[in-house]
């Protein structure tokens, strides 16, 4: 329990905070788990169209603070080479 006034404000805060944190990393999972279950199926074309979407959500969550930059940079770049391996496989 908060003790000060100040403190009360800081639990409502981050309270918000956790929330809008939560949704954003949720919609980078769910973008990041389209793009592999395209890949599983072996729809490299629609993949290849997905990591726009999944890099792009990543970028947004770097904007707003919630994912670092570098591990934003080490995820895409990641998603990228399976993409590349899986079409060099094909």
């Amino acid at each position: 329990m908060p003790n000060t006034k100040s403190a009360e404000r800081r639990v409502r805060s981050n309270e918000r905070k956790r929330l809008h944190n939560r949704s954003i990393n949720s919609k980078v999972k769910s973008a990041e788990k389209k793009y592999v279950a395209l890949l599983n199926t072996n729809k490299h074309e629609d993949a290849a169209k997905m990591l726009g979407d999944v890099a792009s959500a990543y970028d947004k969550a770097v904007k707003s603070g919630v994912i670092k930059r570098g591990t934003a940079d080490r995820k895409k770049s990641r998603l990228t080479l399976r993409l590349n391996r899986a079409a060099a496989a094909k």
